[in-house]
């Protein structure tokens, strides 16, 4: 279970959120919502720990993700906002280092069939449009069905709607097998009704 107690954030000396608290469990899933601002990308940046939080603290499976450092690294897949690709390599190189400095042995087959079944092409990043980079970045998850935690930062931006069906599909999925999902997002997706919600617009 992932547990956020009491969270309080600051950004250039504006308050975003404060005191917030919440758990997320196996099966969850959660939906952070709010206007530009409110701090829904620096939630789940503190909820991955590459951000501290100016108060309080974030907890999986009963212990403080500071101290688990790689552990708890190993049980989650952050995919943020932006697609975090290196321009000069290719989809599939990206895909590579990713799953490699995750811990996670992949064979190459297995790396081809993902960027496949999103409809990757095998071009240098720095030559696909917004919309293939983000199926690019969200091929990890194809790959992380066995990661029980995914934090996801507008997943479906720049997809078209058979590439963020197939998204919902691998959510639904991940859910079902007992995993949990916290995501952001501006536009509506199916899945939605089905979330819990965490409003930083009225935090």
């Amino acid at each position: 279970m992932l547990e956020a107690q009491g969270l309080d954030c600051e950004r250039s000396g504006r308050t975003l959120f404060r005191g917030l608290t919440f758990s997320v469990a196996g099966g969850d899933l959660v939906r952070v919502a709010g206007p530009n601002g409110s701090g829904k990308t620096s939630l789940l940046r503190i909820l991955c720990g590459l951000l501290a939080p100016t108060q309080g603290e974030v907890r999986w499976r009963g212990t403080p993700i500071l101290r688990l450092a790689e552990e708890y690294s190993r049980d989650l897949v952050y995919i943020g906002h932006a697609s975090a690709l290196k321009d000069d390599l290719t989809p599939y190189e990206n895909l590579d280092i990713a799953c490699r400095l995750a811990s996670v042995q992949v064979e190459r087959e297995a790396l081809v069939r993902a960027l496949d079944a999103l409809a990757v092409p095998a071009l240098p990043v720095r030559k696909l449009s917004q919309g293939q980079r983000r199926r690019a970045a969200l091929a990890r998850l194809l790959l992380s069905r066995g990661v029980p935690h995914w934090l996801l930062d507008e997943p479906f931006a720049a997809l078209d709607a058979a590439a963020a069906s197939h998204v919902e599909e691998l959510i639904a999925r991940h859910l079902k097998a007992g995993g949990s999902v916290v995501y952001t997002t501006h536009q509506q997706a199916a899945l939605d009704s089905g979330a819990r919600v965490i409003d930083l617009a009225v935090n």
